[in-house]
């Protein structure tokens, strides 16, 4: 687990959810990996009043489950809810799209140009997958932020929390050449107002998801077995 200097006035329940949550969407803790109060207290240097505290509020946003007698665990990546994910996704960011080629924000626009140069950079990099995955999620959320509906990236983040697990196990595993080769594809869609494209784009990047990852799926001890074996 990575551990993060404390913020300035930040109250312990406050830095204890920071630490956490960034750790479990960044696969630091891993999905299943057991959790235990005392041990937690005793790295962040808390009591175990806010690690209590916290693990309730992560066990809301269904990222920590607890089974009784038995301990508390990271959740496992939750295929089903990926897959609601997905499809908010793929709805919302074609509609994004059309609206982006009626107009954008061009500074924004160039945002997205150097965040892709970016991404170019270290693509290809391991030690930099945590970064790359960063800057994808940026890439998105720009889109959103050009048409001025942030509010609506935000709702979308927050419904992805299983999905953006899912996304960074791919990166880890997956050639990502091919996801800046698609931003590229979104970039050429605003600039040149390519509205027919939107469908085919959008489609080849989020919703053939499954398919792109149907193999590392079948071998992860990561992902919900149960709800993996109903797909």
């Amino acid at each position: 687990m990575i551990l993060y200097d404390k913020l300035k006035k930040e109250k312990a329940k406050d830095y204890v959810y920071r630490v956490l949550k960034n750790n479990i969407m960044s696969l630091q803790l891993k999905p299943g990996q057991v959790l235990s109060e005392l041990d937690l207290a005793n790295k962040l240097e808390v009591s175990r009043t806010p690690i209590r505290e916290v693990l309730i509020k992560l066990k809301g946003e269904k990222l920590i489950e607890v089974k009784p007698q038995t301990g508390t665990y990271v959740s496992l990546i939750d295929w089903k809810l990926v897959g609601e994910a997905i499809f908010v996704r793929c709805t919302l960011e074609k509609e994004a799209l059309r609206e982006a080629c009626e107009a954008f924000n061009e500074e924004v626009l160039l945002e997205m140009e150097k965040c892709l140069i970016e991404q170019k950079l270290i693509a290809d990099k391991v030690e930099h997958i945590l970064e790359f995955h960063m800057l994808d999620k940026k890439f998105h959320e720009l889109l959103f932020r050009g048409i001025d509906k942030s509010s609506v990236w935000e709702m979308i983040d927050n419904m992805s929390i299983h999905y953006s697990r899912m996304r960074l196990l791919a990166e880890m595993n997956l050639d990502k050449a091919f996801i800046v080769c698609e931003h590229a594809k979104y970039l050429e869609i605003i600039k040149h107002k390519k509205i027919e494209d939107i469908e085919q784009a959008v489609t080849k990047h989020i919703g053939d998801q499954f398919k792109v990852w149907e193999e590392l799926i079948d071998s992860s001890e990561y992902v919900s077995c149960y709800i993996k074996n109903k797909w």
